[in-house]
């Protein structure tokens, strides 16, 4: 089964077929860093990596560009109001970025081009949509002629006359038509600027994405992706601008949108009060049952965030950790080879890992993966009874083979892979310290004394250790 994704452009599933055998490159629009980021950024870039992480289990090799618009009214306001360089609320918020990403296991992308540094290839960029007749320029301001691209409106599925009531739209009777949308803007008091043909000035928002994109993956390249709210205007007027200053098409061959965020089913934004940092979720919760909630629902589906949804993503990853501890524990019990039940198994364990690759390939659905996930740990769970009680032996061979399809599914996902390598809970200090005072429990028993040993256990599950008691000894685990 090859990938198969829904495009934007053409509203339909599509087979995955790169542009260059082999490869698969990757435009991601990026944060403008003018505060800490929020779970509404955080949702792409999560979505993104995982994406990145398969394409790469399927052999691609992946390029992934992930601008950041460090050039944009808001860092200038920020900026006045703080008394501080532009620059230095950029560099404050970039770095508060990478610290969050990190935080949610978000591998690097391979490129972070910035605006600031790519000033010349803009005002190229700007010159030759002019010289083409899809640009105009009015006392230093440069707009582009959206009439004159006759595909413009084909990612978003509006014509003209519905755009008007779009977002973002400057109202400016200089303009030839409303819809026009400002290449390069004149310079303003208070602003930072580049000398340019036009003037002193800066770029508009949507010709850093064309420029940068290209530069980097081409005229044309795989994937394009972003927040919904950013196919219009935002990645409408890319496509204007790069098939009108290169006149290849498709500029992009597959767009990709992530669904909205909503707080308790309304939709989040500061002027309800319901607006949330990564890093304020993070003084309640852990990272990673935030990028288990974010993937627990289908990147293009809403994804409503509330405290009562994170704690129940909590107890999912927890259901499934529980799962990796008793695989563990089956990795220190002695292989003694194969049986029919454990052939069965494996056969079992085989058909869900189909099932898990098979959820990725349509349309990176996590959602549907994870759910092969908890399939796949509760044969676990059951093979770990039937050992622990004696009704099964353990086989050695089929333990390893589950290891390496569990910790195959977490590198994917992105969860729970510090523990994925790992052959026991135990290989840390707090491990060790366990280790010790569940021999102590379990010399208390053998010497009979049965008020100590019940003592130890019962504070221990006070602090959320449980003592498990099997034919092979006693173990330890999280609750």
């Amino acid at each position: 089964m090859g990938i198969r994704i829904y495009n934007t452009l053409t509203k339909q599933k599509e087979e995955f077929v790169p542009l260059v055998a082999g490869q698969a490159s990757i435009y991601v629009c990026g944060v403008t860093p003018y505060n800490h980021p929020h779970i509404g950024n955080a949702r792409p870039f999560v979505t993104w990596d995982v994406i990145h992480r398969f394409l790469e289990h399927e052999g691609y090799e992946v390029t992934h560009v992930q601008n950041f618009t460090d050039v944009d009214d808001k860092i200038i306001s920020a900026a006045n109001k703080e008394g501080v360089a532009w620059s230095d609320i950029c560099g404050r918020y970039m770095e508060a970025y990478f610290e969050a990403i990190d935080k949610l296991n978000v591998r690097r992308a391979d490129i972070y081009p910035r605006v600031s540094d790519h000033m010349d290839e803009i005002i190229d960029m700007v010159a030759k949509l002019i010289e083409k007749g899809f640009a105009y320029e009015i006392d230093g301001d440069v707009y582009y002629r959206v009439e004159k691209f006759e595909q413009y409106g084909q990612l978003s599925g509006r014509n003209l006359e519905d755009m008007l009531a779009g977002a973002r739209v400057d109202v400016d009777d200089r303009k030839e038509n409303p819809m026009d949308f400002a290449l390069w803007k004149a310079a303003k008091p208070g602003e930072p600027f580049w000398d340019s043909p036009w003037g002193p000035g800066r770029p508009g928002w949507h010709i850093e994405c064309s420029v940068m994109s290209m530069k980097y993956l081409g005229e044309s390249f795989d994937f394009h992706g972003g927040g919904s709210d950013l196919i219009f205007p935002h990645h409408e007027n890319e496509i204007a601008q790069s098939e009108g200053c290169t006149g290849r098409h498709p500029f992009v061959r597959y767009w990709l949108h992530n669904g909205f965020i909503t707080v308790n089913e309304e939709k989040m934004s500061k002027s309800l009060g319901n607006f949330f940092l990564v890093i304020d979720i993070l003084k309640h919760f852990e990272p990673e049952t935030l990028r288990f909630f974010i993937l627990s629902t289908h990147y293009r589906s809403p994804l409503d965030f509330s405290d009562e949804r994170l704690h129940e993503a909590e107890r999912s990853l927890s259901r499934l950790a529980t799962a990796q501890e008793n695989l563990q524990a089956l990795a220190l019990i002695p292989g003694m080879g194969p049986t029919e039940q454990s052939a069965e198994l494996a056969e079992r364990v085989a058909g869900i890992r189909e099932e898990f690759l098979n959820a990725m390939r349509d349309d990176f659905n996590t959602a549907l993966a994870i759910s092969h996930m908890f399939a796949l740990g509760r044969e676990i769970n059951t093979y770990y009874q039937s050992v622990v009680s004696g009704q099964e032996r353990a086989d050695g061979r089929l333990v390893n083979i589950i290891k390496k399809v569990f910790a195959e599914m977490c590198s994917i996902i992105g969860v729970l892979e510090n523990t994925c390598a790992s052959a026991s809970p135990s290989e840390s200090l707090e491990g060790s310290l366990l280790d010790l005072i569940v021999s102590m429990r379990q010399e208390a028993r053998q010497n009979k004394n049965y008020a100590q040993a019940d003592s130890i256990r019962d504070k221990l599950g006070e602090i959320g250790i449980i003592i498990e008691d099997t034919p092979q000894g006693a173990r330890w685990k999280k609750q």
